[in-house]
């Protein structure tokens, strides 16, 4: 029987099959429907089964906008797009997995990157969610928690919503806002840079209209290794195993100040302006 009042939120499969199928096996368990599951982009990234990984969300069937390595693909660019500092080791590491990405996703799977939105708005039970990449207008612009309030409340106030989800900087927080909530779920593909293997999504339960993160476990050992047969950059392969980020240069100071610190679950109620920890 389907669990229609739960909605699951990830970012960021980053070509991890491995991640995505233990999700879908979650999903499953859950009785979540495939329509009722939403994806924020980045389906393609830094592991091993770019072409893979498409195929297995094309064929789950669930809901996706487009994040900056899909537009990048679909338009046929040499770069990812991800708005990684020039001469940075994310900028070269990028030089080494964007290039096997494009190499191995086929010309249907392309096809379909077009067909993607940058970003959707949706509605469950009259709560307008927004779900965007990075930014509104600057796909790539990556958003923590530490970034101000005002820059997070003027995209909502941009796109009209209760609620914004978004993706891209890799990290999960949930946050009250004085005109709404920011909900990043985390990402699948790559652990949160807190020490562990996990990585992370959240839940949306319309009957208690409260979003819930949670940490996945999957076989990251057996990503690495393919990552390292496949002759992807070492770094990201030991960053499946390990938990730790190879640097922290996208992140602002009081993110890298969390580096290795094991991350907790976060609840959020919509109707109140309290962030519990679970």
């Amino acid at each position: 029987m389907e669990s229609s009042h739960l909605h699951l939120f990830f970012g960021g499969s980053y070509s991890n099959i491995d991640a995505l199928e233990a999700l879908k096996s979650e999903a499953e368990k859950l009785h979540i429907p495939a329509h009722n599951v939403y994806h924020t982009g980045d389906v393609v990234g830094y592991c091993a089964f770019p072409n893979e990984t498409v195929n297995a969300i094309r064929e789950w069937g669930i809901n996706v906008i487009a994040g900056n390595v899909e537009v990048q693909l679909r338009e046929g660019e040499e770069n990812c797009g991800c708005n990684f500092e020039e001469g940075s080791r994310c900028s070269d590491f990028s030089t080494l997995w964007y290039p096997y990405a494009k190499m191995h996703v086929d010309k249907s799977n392309i096809e379909w990157m077009k067909t993607l939105k940058n970003h959707q708005i949706i509605e469950i039970d009259g709560l307008r969610i927004g779900i965007i990449h990075g930014g509104f207008e600057d796909i790539s612009e990556f958003i923590f928690r530490s970034t101000s309030n005002s820059r997070k409340e003027e995209i909502i106030n941009k796109l009209g919503v209760d609620v914004v989800v978004a993706g891209h900087c890799g990290l999960p927080f949930m946050q009250q806002l004085e005109n709404g909530h920011w909900i990043n779920p985390g990402v699948i593909g790559m652990p949160a840079n807190d020490g562990t293997t996990r990585v992370w999504y959240a839940i949306y339960n319309s009957e208690t209209k409260t979003f819930t993160s949670h940490a996945l476990s999957y076989d990251a050992e057996k990503a690495s290794q393919e990552m390292l047969n496949s002759k992807l950059p070492n770094e990201y392969a030991k960053t499946l195993v390990d938990g730790l980020w190879d640097n922290c240069e996208i992140l602002p100071s009081e993110e890298t100040k969390m580096q290795g610190k094991h991350l907790m679950a976060e609840e959020l109620k919509i109707t109140t302006k309290t962030v519990n920890q679970i």
